[in-house]
C-alpha cells in the first residue's frame, strides 16, 4: 500500500506521531551533546591531574543505575545498557584524546622552556663575548 492509498485521517496520525518522534529525536541529541560538554569537562579534569581516563568502577554502577531506569521506565535493561556502553567507550575515547593533548602541550611547554633557557645562555655568551671584544 503507498502512502497516496493510505486515509487521510490515518495519514494525519501517522505525521502527527512522526513529528512526535522528530521532535524527541532532537532533544536526545541536545541532551546527548550537553552530557558530552559535561564529559569533556571532566577529561580534562582527569589529564591535568593524571587520572586515568577509564573509571571501571563508576562505569559498572551507571550500567547498573541505567539498567534500574530502564526497567521502571518499561525499556528494555539490554538495550539501555548497550546505549550507555557505546556512549562510555566514546567518552573514554575522548578522555584519552584529551589526555594525550594535555601531555603533548606539557611536553612542548618543556620544550619551550628548556629551549627558552639555552636561548638565554646563548644570548648571555653572545653579550659576554661582546663586552670581551669591547674592552
Amino acid at each position: 500500500m503507498s502512502t497516496s492509498e493510505i486515509d487521510a485521517s490515518v495519514q494525519a496520525e501517522l505525521n502527527r506521531l512522526r513529528e512526535s518522534i522528530d521532535n524527541i529525536d532532537a532533544a536526545v541529541v541536545h541532551m546527548l551533546a550537553e552530557r558530552f560538554k559535561a564529559t569533556q569537562q571532566v577529561g580534562r579534569l582527569k589529564a591535568d591531574h593524571r587520572l586515568p581516563p577509564a573509571d571501571p568502577a563508576r562505569e559498572t554502577r551507571q550500567i547498573a543505575r541505567l539498567r534500574h531506569l530502564a526497567q521502571s521506565a518499561n525499556l528494555d535493561p539490554a538495550f539501555a545498557e548497550k546505549l550507555l556502553t557505546f556512549i562510555i567507550a566514546e567518552v573514554i575515547r575522548h578522555h584519552e584524546r584529551i589526555a594525550d593533548e594535555t601531555e603533548n602541550v606539557g611536553t612542548q611547554d618543556a620544550g619551550a622552556r628548556d629551549g627558552g633557557a639555552e636561548n638565554d645562555r646563548v644570548a648571555g655568551d653572545r653579550a659576554g663575548e661582546e663586552r670581551a671584544t669591547d674592552g
